[in-house]
């Protein structure tokens, strides 16, 4: 298992960077869509969908981020290129939508821990985590495909250390009726570690971060936090539908929802704090 997770990984890594680095605007385009589509099709899974059924969700998925494309190229970088306006304009008609359900309805969700039982709740629920990372992928890169890393990796840190941090000092159960192996301590640790890297990071960031110290920790814990709703969100839905994993294309780490979902609850609010930051 573990020689699989490592290939995985290694081969993960290189098709991600290359394609951050190297791709042109449309063909990161494309290359985030083609997650969205997997991402979708997994998200059927949660909803204890049919085959056919969760195939018709990953082409829905294709289709929307072809018709928001197509109704402001410039927001996603085609055409004449990338546009601050147009890219505000789609932003904030996703951005807006994800922000108010990851700050006050996914706490209200994981506490009465509802399930997707109507189908339609299930599938705007799923278009309103699936669409906003979308567009926040294809937009931050825009700010540069280091800057996208660098969001990201904060992410990728407050899981790996909230990991270890947990192995190691874990004795008091975050939520154990959702994700029984995630402890305080572990959130605790996962939570230094990202302050740690926001400073050694902070003359990098924008002027309104790196001259507020008190601020820009505000800032890390609550990306901290937001990263582990997200998780948590995700299990609690795997937990219902009775999966391990939202699916198994990536052999040794389950499917893409598996390593985006800490993702699609910081990545929207990321990239509004950033289009917010050119108003």
């Amino acid at each position: 298992m573990l020689r699989t997770r490592v290939i995985t990984a290694v081969f993960l890594f290189a098709a991600f960077f290359s394609a951050l680095f190297y791709l042109s605007s449309a063909g990161w385009l494309v290359f985030v869509t083609a997650i969205a589509a997997i991402a979708a099709w997994e998200w059927g899974a949660l909803m204890r969908l049919a085959a056919v059924a969760r195939m018709a969700l990953g082409v829905l998925a294709v289709a929307l981020c072809a018709l928001l494309s197509a109704v402001e190229p410039a927001a996603v970088g085609l055409g004449t290129g990338f546009s601050q306006p147009a890219a505000w304009r789609l932003g904030a008609f996703l951005y807006l939508p994800a922000a108010a359900f990851w700050l006050l309805a996914v706490p209200i969700w994981l506490h009465q821990r509802w399930p997707l039982s109507n189908a339609v709740f299930g599938l705007l629920t799923g278009l309103l985590l699936i669409l906003p990372t979308w567009l926040a992928l294809v937009q931050l890169r825009q700010a540069g495909p280091l800057a996208l890393l660098a969001i990201m990796a904060v992410v990728w840190l407050a899981d790996i250390a909230a990991y270890f941090a947990g192995r190691r000092f874990g004795k008091h159960k975050l939520a154990p009726n959702i994700s029984p192996g995630k402890t305080w301590e572990g959130a605790i640790g996962g939570g230094v570690a990202v302050v740690a890297y926001g400073f050694l990071l902070s003359s990098k960031l924008p002027v309104v971060l790196a001259e507020k110290p008190l601020l820009l920790l505000v800032a890390l814990i609550a990306l901290t936090s937001i990263s582990v709703v997200g998780d948590l969100f995700e299990s609690l839905l795997k937990r219902q539908a009775g999966l391990k994993d939202s699916s198994k294309v990536l052999p040794g780490h389950g499917g893409v929802l598996d390593r985006i979902d800490s993702l699609t609850s910081t990545l929207p609010l990321v990239a509004l704090v950033w289009l917010l930051s050119f108003s």
